[in-house]
């Protein structure tokens, strides 16, 4: 549906399970009835993205997240090894060469392998979020952003397998093994494309809700290894492009993760809760960036209080 003839389209970054915060948007976008014409996703956004374009509700995906995290095989994969790893909680010393151990197991791991999660093994995640169903199925139109590593060009999926797509976009290297396509080597959207607002406008969106669930780039992390120093390296070169691509967002939706780390699933309740704090404090903004959709929600509040005061 366009509002008075303007097409609305929703961009949702990465960030791993600081994506899980785009759930608590996506909440409060449906309550407050604004309308979505078109979603890409990057990453866990084309994830939770997916997920939402083919016709599975915020509530419901928060619940589908809840139970996946819970479940014996995520509690026995590796990227709940990595959250145990990256976790600086107190601890004995047991614990923490437990931690230390693993930490190192995995850096070696990326050495040998070309993903820590092999394509089959994170297939299956997606198959629990995603349904097997092609792009052009999805009950609102969805793009997902990859990267060809061949030949170092953007990638938008606009057809075809909607699993394939989110497999792609969320392959993050290092962590999951690139998918082959043809001639291409897929990997994670975000490498070229953080947050999709130029894919989103490209394809028609006259506005553009931006969702950016990244880390702040102050950090007091000890800088030990030379792969602390590459990590550090990465993450402000991805902040200054964030910052690039979020100009040409209309509206620019920050949920507030502070420092967490990509694998760091456990918090996923406080972050779909803050997914809809901070979109809570968007919403005069949206309004504003809307023709005339501000007199809608006026009459919208009187016809349900109207409606109220008769069932009273």
């Amino acid at each position: 549906m366009r509002w008075k003839g303007k097409s609305i389209g929703l961009a949702l970054g990465g960030g791993g399970a600081r994506g899980i915060a785009h759930i608590g948007v996506l909440k409060v976008l449906e309550r407050e009835d604004i309308p979505i014409d078109l979603l890409v996703g990057t990453s866990v956004g084309a994830l939770v993205g997916g997920a939402y374009a083919s016709g599975v509700g915020p509530d419901e995906l928060e619940k589908k997240v809840d139970e996946f995290l819970n479940s014996p095989e995520f509690q026995s994969s590796a990227i709940q090894a990595i959250e145990t790893a990256y976790t600086r909680e107190e601890g004995g010393v047991v614990q923490k060469i437990q931690g230390f151990l693993k930490n190192r197991f995995y850096v070696v791991q990326t050495m040998l392998k070309p993903g820590i999660l092999s394509n089959e093994d994170f297939q299956t995640i997606v198959n629990y979020f995603i349904p097997d169903i092609q792009i052009e199925e999805t009950r609102i139109p969805f793009r997902a952003a990859a990267t060809d590593l061949v030949s170092g060009e953007l990638i938008t999926f606009s057809g075809g397998s909607l699993r394939q797509a989110v497999m792609a976009s969320c392959a993050v290297p290092g962590a999951i093994e690139p998918l082959r396509d043809g001639e291409m080597l897929l990997s994670n959207g975000g490498i070229i494309c953080l947050v999709p607002i130029s894919i989103a406008k490209r394809e028609g969106a006259d506005i553009v809700i931006a969702v950016a669930p990244d880390r702040d780039t102050c950090s007091e992390e000890e800088f030990r290894t030379a792969m602390d120093i590459r990590i550090r390296a990465v993450e402000i070169t991805a902040h200054k492009l964030e910052d690039y691509e979020l100009m040409d967002a209309d509206v620019i939706i920050r949920p507030e993760v502070g420092d967490l780390h990509w694998c760091h699933f456990s918090q996923a309740r406080n972050l779909v809760e803050e997914g809809e704090r901070a979109t809570k404090g968007k919403l005069e903004d949206i309004r504003n960036a809307l023709p005339g959709i501000k007199k809608w929600f006026t009459l919208k509040r009187i016809l349900t209080s109207g409606s109220r005061e008769e069932k009273g």
